[in-house]
């Protein structure tokens, strides 16, 4: 998640074209103040609409896909969820020089989840596990099956082979190679051999909402699908450790195998991003 307020108008996005979109397909609402959120994500740029809804607009066409899927999939899964998720209220289509379809939600309450906010963070753990378990748990009958639309999240992590290995040598001199590498062939060298479940896709600090410090609301289901769980457990290691780690692990409840696309999927993304401190969390941590 980035801090865009300052400078509307990111991939040709700004306030001035959501008035143009909600005047022409949602007149009810176009008298409705418009603002860009204090905290933006990458795949989408979201605005306040009024106080009771947000408007959420597609970056470019490989995230455009998510916009249909969230609409058809959230609705059906919000009822068995123990948080909040976003609920869409009013799909618009592609206009005002604007090519994607997009989509308007309820506003949720809360904050971006960190550390500091949070007072009891094994605790936090625990509900972001049962979170996870409980989507788990939902109807995966006709659901989105892991691939291009999720950034291959719920499908093996080899599709990322050739990127995690590139990333290897480029930081030959700051990581343990050799320990890194076998991580990674764990990973890859691991299936999911149950029955498909749903998946985030992206259980990550800045999609997780807090008020007076505990789990609000789970937000981006845009890498969601069904497919293999492992990829909804990196947060153990990006923002979890210790015994907030513990419970989390303890909680989720997933198989050894499991775990182990679990830290590939962690490995890849710290190495393609340079997050060395990560690399070093999930090269410390056993399962």
């Amino acid at each position: 998640m980035t801090d865009n307020s300052a400078s509307d108008g990111r991939a040709g996005i700004d306030a001035g074209l959501v008035r143009r979109l909600i005047k022409a397909q949602f007149p009810q609402w176009s008298e409705l103040p418009i603002t860009p959120v204090k905290v933006d994500g990458w795949d989408n740029r979201t605005y306040r609409l009024g106080d009771a809804l947000t408007v959420r607009l597609p970056t470019a066409a490989g995230y455009a896909p998510a916009v249909d899927k969230e609409d058809e999939w959230l609705p059906r899964l919000a009822p068995q969820l123990p948080v909040a998720v976003p609920e869409p209220v009013g799909k618009g289509v592609p206009g005002e020089g604007y090519a994607f379809n997009w989509s308007i939600r309820r506003w949720l309450e809360g904050s971006t989840a960190s550390v500091d906010r949070i007072d009891d963070l094994p605790g936090f753990a625990v509900s972001v596990a049962s979170f996870i378990r409980a989507l788990q748990r939902c109807d995966a009958t006709g659901g989105p099956a892991g691939g291009a639309h999720s950034f291959f999240r719920g499908a093996s992590p080899v599709h990322y082979d050739d990127g995690t290995r590139q990333a290897l040598v480029r930081l030959a001199d700051q990581v343990d190679v050799a320990a890194c590498t076998e991580v990674w062939e764990a990973a890859i060298g691991s299936s999911f051999a149950g029955p498909p479940v749903w998946f985030h896709g992206d259980i990550a600090h800045g999609n997780l909402l807090v008020v007076d410090g505990r789990l609000s609301a789970v937000i981006d289901f845009g890498t969601s699908g069904v497919g293999d769980p492992a990829c909804d457990l990196v947060i153990a290691w990006t923002m979890f450790s210790g015994e907030s780690r513990e419970a989390f692990r303890r909680t989720v409840a997933q198989d050894a195998g499991t775990w182990a696309r679990a830290r590939g999927w962690a490995l890849w993304k710290a190495l393609i991003t340079d997050d060395l401190h990560v690399v070093e969390q999930v090269l410390a941590d056993s399962v």
